[in-house]
């Protein structure tokens, strides 16, 4: 039995959920002991109570105790990590920032599915020390394995694995309503991507009426033009996390053409496959490389592309759902918890 000590990022972040976390019984069950130390404060928590309006800088004593507190959380799994067989870590201990890295329990795992070089104010110079750290990287994509593979001999592959048995449509093919849904599921700092397609989602909703857009975050998106009658807010929860994705009748992961949204590993769009919803997305980094998979959903890099996808789907529903299929036997086939488990036990048993 392996004894790794997994330090992760944040209690509900979907990098410690699906990265980590929903690995530590399928490796249980391979020999591989995986003991999380979540700290109590998420490494992505801003200051409490600093007004938007004022920088870090601006407020940099509170500012630094504030990141003090946080490393003081992450103090308890990085004492554990020294008498572990193995150390797991969840990208860097604080964005942006090398800290306490180098007083890790070696051998050292480091596990990445963000472009995390692009992180202010540090990002590069502490990406490239956790690269030439760990003794290997496991990242979530082919854009962060060549970025990261400039630094380190020993860069896999492995992506953000989705567990079928949980992720599954409902059984009712029935819905409660009539009302086209399109659905987007991801945490606000995503929502940029939402609102960015918001005149073809208004185009559409011109086209076809009887259709709505449910978006599932933990803050209510920006539109200056789609109002309360179009677009069904519901706050995230994990209990309620499958139940929203079966309400949907096609999955939307719009990006932009960027560097870090080419370091994206494809989440919300292999969620929805797993439910068997068709997928309209931007074809950028990895999102272009699952769309080749199958017939499966469409690329959209226009203002008209989206328009287009989309009612098309509206109004051939068949071919939607045609499409969720072979989605759910993409992600079955690639991408299921099982099969991205093995992978990982294979890789903690080579050091």
């Amino acid at each position: 039995m392996i004894d790794v000590a997994a330090i992760t990022s944040g209690r509900n972040l979907p990098s410690t959920r699906f990265r980590i976390r929903q690995h530590i019984r399928p490796l249980a069950q391979l020999d591989v002991d995986v003991r999380e130390y979540c700290p109590a404060i998420d490494k992505w928590a801003g200051l409490p109570g600093k007004p938007s309006f004022l920088t870090n800088r601006q407020v940099l004593p509170l500012y630094a105790l504030w990141q003090g507190a946080k490393l003081w959380t992450r103090l308890p799994g990085i004492l554990k990590s020294r008498s572990a067989d193995m150390t797991w870590l969840n990208k860097e201990l604080l964005p942006g920032y090398a800290t306490l890295e180098l007083l890790l329990g070696k051998p050292l795992v480091a596990d990445v599915d963000d472009a995390i070089w692009l992180t202010p104010p540090f990002g590069s110079s502490v990406a490239r020390k956790l690269a030439q750290r760990a003794d290997i990287l496991v990242v979530g994509n082919d854009y962060l394995a060549d970025w990261f593979g400039a630094y380190s001999a020993n860069v896999h592959v492995v992506p953000t694995a989705i567990d079928a048995r949980i992720f599954q449509p409902a059984r009712s093919k029935q819905k409660q309503d009539s009302v086209f849904t399109l659905g987007w599921m991801g945490s606000q700092g995503n929502l940029v991507y939402l609102e960015s397609i918001e005149d073809s989602l208004t185009e559409f909703f011109r086209a076809c009426p009887q259709s709505r857009l449910l978006v599932i975050s933990d803050r209510k998106p920006s539109f200056a033009k789609l109002g309360e009658d179009r677009v069904l807010f519901k706050p995230w929860n994990e209990k309620d996390e499958v139940t929203d994705l079966q309400a949907m009748d096609v999955g939307l992961m719009p990006l932009q053409d960027s560097e870090w949204a080419k370091g994206k590993c494809a989440f919300k769009m292999l969620q929805y496959m797993a439910m068997e919803k068709p997928v309209v997305v931007s074809p950028v980094g990895m999102n272009a490389q699952v769309l080749d998979m199958g017939n499966l959903g469409y690329a959209a890099a226009s203002k008209d592309d989206w328009i287009a996808a989309l009612v098309e789907l509206y109004t051939h529903r068949e071919q939607g759902r045609r499409m969720g299929i072979i989605g759910r036997q993409v992600v079955k086939a690639t991408f299921d918890l099982p099969m991205i488990s093995g992978k990982l036990a294979t890789l903690f048993r080579s050091l």
